[in-house]
């Protein structure tokens, strides 16, 4: 396994609780980066927090990033524990319910495009900020392939990752001459409790379309992901890097 250099480096994490969120701050923390995990759900950042410092420094704070007034106050509490931000992992974020773009609920819709989206905005927006006074960041949103490709029966979270990919893109060009590298991933689904949200014939349809046959590992995504937040990715910007297991058509 290889190892990126994050010695004095400090990493906000989205959704860091579980998931990829988790696996990519196990990774950091490897590397000797100092990790606050923003989640939603206080008792597992507390069980997170309670598994990955024997790993090294983790602070851990509990936002909803729909909240625009609670990112807020998220990253000036992160201020008082931390000397910089250095890299942002955006991965929060939720699947929402699978339905019909017909049938679909416009409440459901707003509440999907408020999380995967809007707040995915707010959070880049506020540690961006700091990025651009301290002349330097790396930043990585996790999309995902339903952003490129638009899966049917979810037309919201499609909808909010193809916006988040567009973010992105934006936000990497704006920031390119500044040592700040803003990139997105867009995984195939993962293993992970996101899957919980989603029916079991839109799991299946979703495995049906990779070709290697299953589903991509947390630990495959943090690894990618290690090399895109390192002082090493001195280039790269304003892209997407595919983990579809072949899916990827463009």
């Amino acid at each position: 396994m290889n190892h990126y250099d994050f010695q004095g480096r400090s990493a906000i994490i989205t959704g860091g609780a579980q998931g990829i969120g988790f696996a990519i701050a196990e990774r950091l923390l490897q590397g000797k980066a100092k990790v606050v995990l923003w989640d939603l759900d206080e008792k597992l950042l507390q069980e997170a927090r309670a598994k990955l410092e024997s790993l090294g420094n983790v602070e851990t704070i509990a936002v909803n990033i729909a909240d625009q007034a609670a990112v807020q106050r998220a990253i000036e509490a992160t201020e008082k524990v931390t000397q910089s931000i250095d890299v942002l992992v955006h991965s929060a974020g939720i699947a929402g319910q699978n339905g019909l773009v017909a049938d679909y609920s416009p409440e459901e819709w707003r509440r999907v495009i408020d999380i995967d989206l809007n707040g995915a905005f707010y959070v880049n927006q506020v540690v961006v900020q700091r990025m651009i006074a301290q002349n330097y960041g790396r930043i990585v949103n996790i999309a995902s392939i339903a952003g490129k490709e638009g899966n049917p029966t979810a037309s919201a979270y499609s909808a909010a990752k193809a916006g988040l990919i567009a973010l992105t893109k934006s936000l990497g060009k704006e920031t390119a001459t500044k040592n700040i590298a803003v990139n997105a991933i867009t995984p195939a689904a993962a293993q992970t409790r996101i899957l919980e949200q989603c029916t079991q014939a839109h799991i299946d349809y979703m495995l049906s379309k990779i070709p290697r046959g299953r589903f991509v590992k947390v630990e495959e995504i943090a690894a990618m992901v290690s090399w895109l937040v390192s002082e090493e990715n001195s280039f790269t910007t304003a892209s997407v890097f595919d983990l579809s297991g072949g899916r990827a058509t463009y």
